[in-house]
């Protein structure tokens, strides 16, 4: 028996504890007393025993530092779970998530949310600072304060869209921001009814809440004679004038019978009125601001038993003398009956006069009342699937990013590091399309809440600890179109269906996998390298094995048929796709002077030197020639020689060869007949540009800065990328130029490397200016700059503009959503909006101030792809359009021969 007891206790104590952690109060009630230390929950009986409990289980994070207010302010007048504070003087935004937390948050229900803050001197620096306070993905309002004691209540009237419900503080740089208690109460659902239209929009921020008639000018009426917890304070104005009534003699066993409002007996049992019925009763007060949409309701409840011969009926009417209510009120005895308006209302000057009806011999009376300011959150919040498992993720990896709070989408400006999001318009939920989790060292399996982003379009997990065999749920998320697992320690065959989709566009990368089973007898030092699993070998062979083929025919093909220039210096050229390959790169002084004729043509000069026309035979090339005065230069003769000499792609210049002989140093080019993209730009060229041939330039030279971050190993950064170093061949094929300040990205942890900045003014990503950390997002910021250049032909900086830096001004025009401000208008409206809208967006994107916003070069290559695709669609439908009315035009002609012809 003595045992059974034992037992009953322990789960006794172990319920009451679980009801503690978890937020769970018989009432429905959550009571957070923030900045309490962890397991020191209380009960707090001068409010009815409600319990309050430690913030540190509802916090999105560990950030915070838990304080007590300054000693002295600790008195009895001041509510127990004001005197800790939790404050927060890291993060931009720290949030409070309620979700689950009480049966009452669920989407569609009605529930009341109060933060409560109290400075009191709790960092010693007497200093209040003002903050904002957001619900959600949105402002619910700003925090400031008139002194160290002024106790700041929030409360809201709030129907959550979805079972998901956070409160943020937002740094406004004005102070820490800190909260004292957040409290939340269930509310009756057909309460506080707005228009029915926009119900689910539509959220009532406290303004006011007045106890008439209290007989205690100081005491504020809450839980338990509040059975929702509501605060109402005793009315003191002293003007207007009113007399008190009270029930006489007051009967302490009657209550007042409720409405869906449950305003408490001991609210409503007093009320005001007039001395006399001739006079009116008015209520006035001043709105915060006059364009502010307000709901007033008004609670009456007749407080005495009327002889036979008494009446009280009223009508209430506006300041403007409106009828605001269309029928009479005539308050039954200790019955509630209130009054609210048929939709919000916004007065420079609030005034609601009570006018006796002529039927009635009592003046007007009133109760309470209860003032709301309209706030109309009009952001969706991230699709509620996608923030759970984002929220799994987060803690199944246990990573911990500073940003990683709220709401993973919006605000925008909070977006969550690794993410990118698809926002449709203010009424769609935002979309998770990009999940960057590279080197975050995760470890364990593939999380399976990945699943339930299923509009995952890039989804990078490499270079990580991840282990075990592939899951099959990768190939359901059907919008993939980049999935990136390098550098993880799998095994096992890939799933079929995951090979299925490279056939049809997913781009794989899984270099390091091993495809044999954990513990294999089969060590690395006796296996059969041929003995590979198919199912890795497929989609390598089936891309890889053709391309060989292919190759190699051309190369035998070219062995045989080619033609060779035989140059005067003795080198052989291949003239293929614009390439020169020399077999000797090493070049003499005078061999320099004959190439250039003396350097009798000079086609440009940069802080390297001046560059020259040449010829090797009947090859034409471009020399660069290091001015001696030049000590930078030299460096960068040095790096691009290096660099040159093992790099090699079809959208990067072609090092010809070099000169390095004492104080005489040349690079020797392929040549780029039309110069550089940025003179193409110009409005003075001759030639404008259209937008498909922009978007090819753009394709093949984002191709050049994949191939730098993707295709070398190590990568290479270019650290320069503008329109001035993209080169146009005759065919205007574009190609990437001038290395000389690329750096090779050795960092084994592929974070970044510190090193002096660099670059263009107007390119320069001011991350990297900021912090002197570079990553290839600081070649990717560039590019992004220089896509903007091609939709718009404007310069990055022009001088005398308020709007100077391209950025500024296309953020301008987006803010209207006049894209055509925007667009280049040579280009006549000759293009695509959609093609337009997209590349822009992804400008955008590339040039976020904040490198985890933007993405890898990969890609943008893929997102230009598709954008050039579209318009070569758009241009081809055109040409056939034009076609039809030709043949239109035409055909009555002809047969107006044929019957000409025909009788003869």
């Amino acid at each position: 028996m003595k045992a059974s007891l034992q037992v009953l206790l322990l789960c006794c104590f172990a319920l009451a504890n679980a009801n503690v952690v978890n937020g769970w109060n018989p009432d429905g009630f959550i009571s957070i007393d923030c900045g309490l230390a962890e397991g020191a929950s209380y009960s707090d009986y001068n409010i009815g025993g409600l319990d309050y409990w430690p913030d540190a289980g509802f916090l999105e994070s560990d950030t915070g530092i838990s304080s007590y207010i300054q000693k002295s302010y600790i008195t009895d007048h001041i509510d127990k779970h004001l005197w800790t504070v939790r404050s927060f003087p890291e993060g931009d935004r720290n949030c409070y998530d309620l979700s689950g937390s009480s049966e009452q948050v669920v989407k569609g229900k009605r529930v009341l949310i109060r933060a409560s803050f109290l400075y009191g001197n709790y960092d010693g620096k007497n200093e209040t600072p003002s903050f904002e306070l957001h619900l959600g993905v949105e402002m619910w309002d700003r925090v400031q304060f008139r002194g160290p004691l002024d106790v700041v209540r929030k409360e809201i009237v709030h129907v959550p869209s979805s079972n998901i419900l956070k409160v943020c503080l937002v740094c406004t740089d004005q102070g820490t921001p800190f909260i004292s208690a957040l409290e939340l109460r269930p509310l009756k659902d057909d309460a506080y009814p707005t228009n029915a239209s926009v119900a689910m929009n539509e959220s009532l921020v406290g303004f006011k809440r007045y106890n008439y008639g209290a007989e205690d000018k100081h005491s504020i009426i809450r839980y338990p004679d509040d059975k929702r917890d509501r605060l109402w304070f005793p009315y003191d104005d002293a003007s207007p004038k009113f007399i008190s009534l009270s029930p006489i003699p007051p009967n302490p066993n009657e209550e007042v019978d409720e409405n869906s409002y449950e305003v408490p007996s001991k609210v409503m049992e007093t009320a005001v009125s007039k001395e006399t019925a001739e006079e009116n009763l008015t209520i006035s007060w001043d709105p915060k601001h006059p364009t502010m949409d307000y709901y007033v309701y008004l609670h009456f409840a007749e407080v005495t038993r009327l002889l036979a011969n008494q009446s009280r009926e009223f009508k209430i009417y506006t300041n403007d003398d409106k009828l605001w209510f269309d029928k009479p009120i005539s308050p039954a005895y200790f019955s509630i009956d209130t009054i609210y308006p048929e939709s919000a209302t916004s007065k420079a000057q609030w005034n609601l006069t009570l006018l006796k009806t002529q039927s009635s011999n009592l003046p007007p009376l009133i109760n309470a009342m209860e003032i709301y300011i309209v706030k109309r959150f009009l952001k969706s919040q991230t699709r509620e699937t996608e923030v759970l498992a984002m929220a799994n993720i987060k803690s199944n990896y246990r990573l911990k990013r500073d940003n990683w709070v709220g709401d993973p989408c919006l605000p925008e400006a909070y977006l969550w590091e690794g993410l990118r999001c698809r926002y449709n318009n203010d009424y769609d939920p935002p979309i998770i399309t990009h999940l960057n989790l590279s080197a975050s060292r995760l470890a364990g399996n593939i999380s399976l809440s990945i699943s339930d982003l299923t509009s995952l379009e890039y989804l990078d997990l490499s270079n990580n600890s991840l282990t075990g065999q592939l899951p099959s749920f990768l190939s359901e998320l059907r919008s993939l179109k980049v999935l990136n697992l390098t550098g993880n320690q799998f095994w096992g065959p890939i799933p079929q269906e995951l090979i299925e989709r490279t056939k049809y566009g997913l781009k794989l990368r899984i270099e390091g996998y091993d495809d044999t089973a954990p513990h294999s007898s089969c060590q690395s030092n006796n296996c059969d390298s041929k003995k590979t699993s198919k199912k890795f070998v497929i989609p390598v062979v089936t891309s890889v094995i053709p391309t060989f083929i292919l190759l190699t025919g051309l190369l035998l093909f070219w062995r045989r048929k080619r033609k060779t220039n035989q140059g005067r210096l003795g080198e052989t050229f291949d003239k293929k796709d614009g390439f020169l390959k020399s077999k000797n790169r090493s070049f003499t002084y005078l061999e320099i002077l004959k190439i250039t004729r003396n350097f009798e043509r000079v086609l440009g000069k940069g802080g390297f030197g001046t560059v020259y026309h040449g010829c090797l035979g009947d090859i034409q090339v471009a020399v660069k020639i290091l001015s001696q005065s030049s000590i930078q230069g030299y460096r960068e003769f040095q790096t691009e020689a290096e660099l040159l000499t093992r790099v090699h792609h079809r959208y990067l210049t072609s090092l010809v060869g070099y000169c390095d002989k004492d104080e005489h140093k040349a690079l020797v080019y392929e040549y780029m007949a039309n110069g550089n993209l940025r003179d193409f730009l110009l409005e003075k060229s001759s030639h404008v540009l259209s937008w498909i041939e922009r978007l090819q330039i753009a394709v093949d030279a984002a191709q050049g800065l994949d191939y730098l971050h993707n295709g070398c190993k190590p990568p290479i950064i270019h650290r320069d990328v503008k329109t001035t170093n993209i080169l146009l061949n005759e065919k205007l094929q574009a190609k990437l130029s001038d290395f000389g300040l690329s750096r090779v990205f050795t960092i084994e942890d592929g974070s970044y490397v510190s090193t002096r900045v660099v670059g263009t003014p107007g390119y320069l990503d001011p991350e990297y200016y900021e912090s002197h950390r570079l990553t290839e997002k600081s070649d990717v910021y560039n590019f992004g700059i220089v896509i903007l250049e091609l939709i718009s032909g404007r310069p990055v900086i022009v001088v005398n503009d308020e709007k100077s830096h391209i950025l500024q001004w296309v953020s301008l025009f987006l803010e209207t959503g006049d894209i055509k401000k925007i667009i280049d208008p040579r280009l006549n409206e000759e293009f695509d909006v959609n093609c337009v809208w997209k590349a822009l967006e992804l400008a955008m994107a590339c040039a976020s101030p904040i490198p985890i916003g933007r993405p890898n070069m990969d890609y943008v290559v893929m997102e230009l792809k598709e954008c050039l695709a579209t318009e070569k669609v758009r241009r081809e439908r055109q040409a056939q359009t034009f076609y039809s009315e030709e043949v239109i035009e035409v055909t009555p002609i002809i047969a107006q021969e044929n019957s000409t012809i025909g009788p003869r």
